[in-house]
């Protein structure tokens, strides 16, 4: 307007058109400087004619925020973020400060769960809706109005140690003074005091190049500080599987037994642990670890928690009965009742015997290449599915060629040594040390049982296939796991036949005794499956040693929930991914979908040096085209609709000679 009016004043007008051009310049001069001034007392004062903080309606916003529940009621976690696509799918509060440097600025935290724009909120509440007064941050800082947004982040490690970090963040054009941001933290702070000792600040774009400039002045102060890098870096803890149990906490160590009500804290992770109602450790786990594959499929909580045995919210409860609980968004831990914990156990466990699925039909061990997709009741998931991964468009040589041993020589076996008779004096009430005995002795009788004469025919047959000399692995594949709901993860052993034992029967008994482990055993009794029906088919196929790595994928990010992404476990040697050692941690990647995603390092294995990683780019390429075939053929098979979540685990090593095979590919159980 004052562009314009200067033009028409300029003109060359009658003396009369001229005064009255002038008379008009002026009043409207006026009228703007007047509204000038209203909007400088507005940003001054907090806007004389907006609603004031605490007079909000809780629909629009809050003055202060007390606690952590009034945080969720108010924050917005989703993709409609409008053009703020930094902050898809994060938990946050949207946030105004006004004369950010008085000594009473005025704080609104909006209710973000209803209106997620800063100018839409501040004209419904009489502030205006338009940039002035949000003040740069210029050299000497003194910004009137502040907008940002407060994050939180469940899993990030906070200044003081603990799990849970609040980060703020501002528009990304924004550059704002190391001065404003220590201020508007305190401010904050003040209003919102969970935020002490448990906030940084995040700086994009403009305020990241300012905080470069700046770095020294956060360095040599208490402002910590997030980055988009330290976002896998600062992980103080980690939902391994979100569930809700009841149980005992107790610490676990070596010389204590755990119960099936125990809730386990674990300075680091066991190979193998019998069934407990929950876990939790200090250290960093691996979600593809067979205990965590036992937790999914039990449904019992389980996490990382960094200190878990110091934190105050967690040491006062040991020893007691608690109700433990693992989300996405963090961990409760509060004492409970024993009245609730028989009722969680009761309504957990199924109330009818479930009967395995098993086909005696299939009376001869087969090929691999010779068994379908559907015949799983006749050899097992583990085997069948192996067997299909031959009918997919992999590479040859990517999948062990080998023979499957079906149900029916089991059962027979069983029969011949009169071992099915003695399985009801095993199911009668026993203690858990008397249980124990009867099932190490049923065990040792099965490696010394009998073979009929045609089955030791058909495995020596079996056996001749194999070049002279080899080492073959004979793997379990029992009717009871590999299942969409039921992985069975770590329940049974695989043995590996060396050249200098003799005939194969040797080690196939090994892998049927394994049917009768105590960890086995308890868990088909938990979920009432019978036993009687249980059944134990062999996969058999050339052994791998010396490999150059080991490894597990899921076709899915099932840890840090990115998206397009496959979540990968690589270790180096025979180091295994799925029974790692207390010292080791493995290589963890999040590898795209599509090539042009590339892939990101999460962590690096603690068993190399130097920042190398274990899987060359050519592998993670090949890798990535394997799992996507795996993911789309194994989905139409068990027939997944769109609605229903889907991905596979497959394990993968590669070989001496520098092959990338897949060994082994089930579902995820989510």
């Amino acid at each position: 307007m004052t562009h314009y009016l200067t033009q028409l004043c300029a003109k060359r007008f009658s003396l009369f058109s001229i005064c009255i051009t002038l008379q008009l310049c002026g009043v409207f001069q006026v009228e703007a400087q007047q509204n000038r001034d209203r909007s400088s007392a507005q940003e001054t004062n907090g806007s004389s004619g907006a609603i004031k903080p605490e007079d909000l309606d809780f629909s629009q916003g809050v003055a202060s925020i007390p606690d952590r529940e009034m945080f969720e009621r108010l924050s917005y976690r989703g993709t409609d973020v409008g053009r703020d696509d930094y902050l898809a799918n994060i938990e946050f509060v949207k946030f105004i400060v006004i004369n950010v440097h008085d000594s009473n600025p005025t704080v609104y935290f909006m209710n973000t769960k209803n209106e997620r724009a800063h100018p839409r909120f501040m004209q419904k509440i009489g502030l205006g809706g338009r940039e002035r007064g949000r003040g740069r941050g210029g050299p000497g800082g003194g910004a009137h109005m502040m907008r940002g947004a407060i994050n939180y982040m469940p899993r990030l490690a906070t200044p003081n140690g603990e799990s849970g970090l609040y980060y703020l963040d501002f528009q990304p054009n924004d550059s704002h003074t190391f001065k404003d941001i220590r201020v508007i933290r305190d401010v904050l702070a003040s209003k919102m005091p969970l935020l002490k000792g448990r906030v940084a600040f995040h700086p994009l774009q403009g305020n990241l190049e300012r905080y470069q400039q700046e770095k020294d002045l956060y360095d040599n102060s208490d402002v910590a500080v997030h980055l988009d890098e330290d976002l896998f870096q600062n992980i103080a803890f980690l939902p391994m599987n979100s569930a809700l149990s009841f149980g005992r906490l107790r610490v676990m160590e070596n010389d204590v037994r755990s119960a099936p009500r125990d809730i386990l804290i674990c300075e680091a992770l066991p190979n193998q642990m019998p069934r407990v109602a929950g876990v939790i450790t200090g250290a960093r786990q691996t979600p593809l670890s067979h205990v965590n594959l036992r937790a999914i499929q039990d449904k019992i909580p389980n996490a990382y928690i960094q200190g878990a045995l110091k934190r105050g919210d967690i040491s006062p409860f040991i020893g007691k009965l608690v109700r433990y609980e693992v989300t996405p968004r963090g961990f409760s831990l509060r004492e409970a009742t024993q009245s609730e914990v028989t009722q969680h156990f009761k309504l957990l466990r199924p109330s009818q015997t479930q009967k395995p699925v098993r086909d005696l039909s299939i009376a001869e061990i087969l090929p691999l290449i010779n068994i379908k997709f559907v015949q799983s009741s006749g050899f097992g998931v583990k085997a069948a599915n192996v067997a299909t991964l031959h009918t997919f468009d992999l590479p040859e040589g990517t999948v062990p060629d080998g023979f499957a041993v079906p149900f029916h020589f089991y059962v027979e076996f069983m029969k011949y040594n009169g071992f099915d008779k003695e399985m009801d004096s095993l199911f009668k009430e026993a203690s858990e040390d008397q249980l124990e005995v009867n099932l190490n002795a049923l065990r040792s009788r099965i490696e010394k049982g009998s073979m009929p004469e045609w089955m030791m025919s058909a495995l020596e047959k079996v056996q001749n296939n194999f070049p002279e000399g080899s080492s073959i692995r004979c793997r379990s594949s029992t009717n009871n796991e590999d299942l969409p709901n039921f992985s069975g993860a770590g329940l049974y052993d695989s043995f590996t036949h060396n050249p200098d034992e003799g005939h194969l029967a040797k080690t196939i008994k090994q892998v049927y005794a394994s049917l009768w482990n105590v960890r086995a055993f308890e868990e088909r009794a938990f979920y009432r499956i019978d036993h009687r029906l249980s059944a134990m088919g062999v996969l058999i196929h050339p052994n791998f040693k010396d490999e150059k790595a080991n490894g597990v994928a899921v076709t899915d990010d099932v840890l840090y929930e990115s998206q397009g992404n496959y979540y990968l476990n690589v270790q180096k040697g025979e180091d295994l991914v799925t029974n790692p050692d207390k010292s080791s941690s493995p290589e963890e990647i999040l590898l795209g979908w599509w090539a042009e995603d590339g892939y990101q390092i999460v962590r690096r294995s603690t068993q190399i040096s130097n920042e190398q990683q274990i899987l060359p780019e050519n592998h993670l390429s090949d890798l990535r085209n394997y799992l996507k075939e795996i993911h789309n053929k194994f989905e139409a098979l068990y027939g997944v609709s769109k609605e229903q979540a889907f991905a596979m685990e497959v394990e993968f090593k590669i070989t001496k000679d520098n092959r990338l095979v897949i060994k082994q590919a089930r579902p995820w159980v989510f």
